[in-house]
């Protein structure tokens, strides 16, 4: 009984795991198609969406090399953008996605180009994840005033 109550308790605890390797591979993921959508992926924009997971998502420098660079390898395999804010919708609170966002924005502008393409797939994810266009915009201006672009 005690035996079946520890697998249990553990099992759990592989899951949590599980779901958090998730999460970073999903935003990973998102965030080197976003960083692809005007063709190229620039050292610039692997070095923000690092920075980001590392410091604004807290993940380990290790879990971000792995996920980054499966990103990388996969950024030809473009998935939809459902598959990314479904998994995030189910995860993150409005807090984080808009935290999501502001980062996303960070990486788009990190090259001081922002193409028609970046800018639109921005407004389609956050109207996917549920963000408004106000809340939106107010994230692209912190990201500008972070990154200090005029």
């Amino acid at each position: 009984m005690l035996q079946s109550l520890k697998k249990i308790f553990s099992n759990e605890i592989n899951q949590d795991q599980e779901v958090k390797n998730n999460d970073i591979g999903i935003l990973a993921g998102l965030l080197i198609e976003a960083a692809n959508t005007d063709g190229k992926v620039t050292q610039d924009e692997v070095n923000q969406i690092s920075f980001s997971l590392i410091n604004v998502f807290k993940e380990s420098p290790e879990e971000v090399k792995i996920a980054l660079s499966k990103a990388l390898d996969d950024k030809d395999n473009s998935r939809s953008l459902f598959y990314y804010t479904s998994k995030l919708n189910k995860s993150f609170p409005h807090e984080k996605k808009l935290l999501l966002i502001e980062v996303l924005w960070e990486v788009i502008l990190s090259d001081n180009e922002v193409h028609d393409f970046e800018s639109n797939l921005l407004r389609r994810l956050a109207g996917l994840l549920y963000v408004s266009d106000i809340e939106c915009g107010n994230a692209k201006k912190r990201a500008k005033e972070k990154l200090k672009i005029l």
